[in-house]
């Protein structure tokens, strides 16, 4: 990779074609969720050592509870797994993991285990990994909608203190606007993943399957983005 690259201080990833990369092996649907989250650790640290500050990714989506219910169980006990034990890796390499989306119906044991890896890696200053689990875009506007207009009814603020740094606070989490998005897989489309942050994000789509977006795939998608000529409207 170029050293000269410009690196993008937040990047969104819609991790996509875990169950077709499967499935093209005659695997489970299971097995290619347990290769795409092998696959977000080694892509996560490769972010980290580049300098990005901060990587949103998209996990388990607030409709993805309509797939068959062995799928859901295996998916949540493996977000345990990899919270537990295999998210160590992380901590070591001063990662900080976040959480976007809302807790219900995630049972206890998944949100016990997003405590305890949010605790555990508060205090670290490399890449933030913000896990979007249970997320949606149109619920988090709906979310922190009401919010502020809580926040205007117990007079905590008037009408005229609502503007985009308001918003953001009350996101889910206050992080920059993305910078990039990637989704993989060949979508094209945004699946509800954070609408209001991606508003003057540039968009980088391959049809490389997730856990087969390795460290060669990204710099792809670094190289494109620094083609791009970013005006943000101007």
């Amino acid at each position: 990779m170029n050293e000269n690259m410009k690196i993008p201080q937040h990047i969104g990833i819609i991790m996509d074609g875990n169950g077709r990369w499967a499935t093209r092996r005659g695997l489970t649907r299971s097995e290619g969720h347990r290769a795409g989250a092998d696959n977000l650790k080694s892509l996560c640290l490769y972010l980290n050592k580049l300098g990005v500050k901060y990587l949103s990714v998209y996990a388990f989506s607030t409709e993805n509870f309509k797939r068959e219910k062995k799928e859901v169980d295996y998916l949540m006990n493996l977000f345990v797994s990899m919270f537990k034990k295999e998210f160590n890796v992380l901590m070591d390499n001063n990662v900080k993991v976040l959480f976007s989306g809302r807790k219900e119906p995630l049972n206890k044991k998944v949100l016990v285990a997003m405590d305890e890896i949010k605790e555990a890696t508060k205090n670290n200053t490399g890449c933030c990994l913000n896990i979007c689990l249970n997320y949606g875009g149109q619920s988090e506007i709906v979310d922190m909608t009401k919010k502020i207009c809580a926040l205007y009814k117990e007079n905590v603020i008037e009408l005229e203190d609502i503007d985009v740094t308001l918003i953001n606070k009350n996101l889910y989490q206050d992080l920059p606007p993305l910078d990039l998005v990637i989704r993989t897989s060949g979508e094209l489309r945004l699946s509800n993943f954070m609408m209001y942050q991606a508003s003057y994000a540039e968009f980088y789509f391959t049809d490389t399957l997730f856990p087969d977006f390795n460290e060669r795939e990204f710099d792809k998608a670094l190289e494109a983005f620094n083609k791009r000529n970013r005006t943000f409207g101007g």
